[in-house]
């Protein structure tokens, strides 16, 4: 009788110990689980339907998935964009335009939005332009005197860009009877390839960089008042705790510096592809060394 209960006492411990082995095995399982790489969750990252944006979101995608991470390319206006930032519903931005472009987005989410102080481009310019056959037409102070060659209309773009917002307080400032149109850059680009292919008078607000200003012969009208500001550099915008969620890629994204030749030749790419994407993995591969900055250990 004492060896049965000797025998059943050892069985039992040895069954304690394998349901407790099991319950570690299992604790462990759960806990690699819930421990993910920052690579296991795609990042979401905005897009806007800009050339540069659209060339410098692909490329961006390319590299990080080259990096191993997932990305994914979300389509939005500017001010969707921000409000998803604040949110947290998007990752992050990489188009600010500062100071004065996008002034208001910093104004209004500035606690709620990490802006970085980083640039990727430092010598960007906004303002109105025209085409440089239009010899009469070289101020903004000089449109209201031409009003009836613009039928009063200023061609414009997205109704919910930064540039939109300093058009119309610029139209205020200068007392101008314009009117601003919102369309899309698409529409606005396709109204003055019409307007230059007939030499008729069409003014835009634009930006430099942009692919346009090589297949045109345009300039920026003087902006005496500086509604648009002078040198304007480009950031990017995350939500909070994207750098602590990611980062490495926070870290490459403040290395990330681009030229007039770099991004010229990038958006020029992108433009001629059959998809962005494949214009952007044709950039990267040719300039691996600059990428290689940016990402550097």
């Amino acid at each position: 009788m004492k060896f049965k209960k000797i025998t059943v006492l050892i069985l039992s411990l040895i069954l304690l110990a394998a349901l407790a082995a099991c319950g570690e095995d299992s604790n462990k399982s759960e806990n690699s689980s819930g421990n993910k790489s920052p690579k296991d969750r795609p990042i979401e990252m905005a897009q806007i339907n800009w050339a540069e944006n659209i060339a410098v979101s692909n490329m961006w995608k390319v590299i990080l998935e080259e990096k191993g991470y997932k990305v994914n390319l979300n389509l939005l206006d500017m001010g969707t964009i921000m409000k998803a930032l604040s949110e947290d519903e998007l990752d992050i931005n990489l188009e600010v335009w500062l100071p004065v472009q996008d002034k208001n987005y910093l104004k209004e989410y500035k606690d709620q939005v990490f802006f970085s102080e980083a640039t990727w481009y430092d010598d960007a310019k906004v303002g109105l332009v025209v085409p440089s056959y239009m010899e009469d037409v070289n101020s903004i102070a000089d449109l209201n005197e031409h009003k009836k060659k613009f039928d009063g209309e200023i061609t414009g773009f997205d109704p919910g860009a930064g540039t939109m917002e300093v058009t119309e307080e610029m139209i205020k400032q200068y007392e101008l009877e314009y009117e601003l149109l919102p369309s899309s850059e698409p529409a606005m680009l396709s109204a003055m390839n019409e307007a230059i292919k007939e030499e008729e008078p069409i003014v835009v607000p634009l930006w430099k960089p942009h692919r346009v200003f090589a297949k045109h012969d345009l300039k920026f009208l003087e902006d005496p008042k500086k509604s648009f500001g002078g040198v304007e550099k480009i950031h990017h915008a995350t939500r909070q705790g994207f750098a602590e969620d990611y980062p490495e890629v926070s870290k490459w994204m403040k290395n990330w510096q681009m030229d007039d030749d770099s991004v010229g030749q990038l958006m020029t790419y992108v433009n001629e592809a059959e998809e962005p994407i494949e214009g952007a993995r044709k950039w990267v591969e040719e300039n691996q060394d600059l990428v290689n900055e940016w990402v550097k250990e």
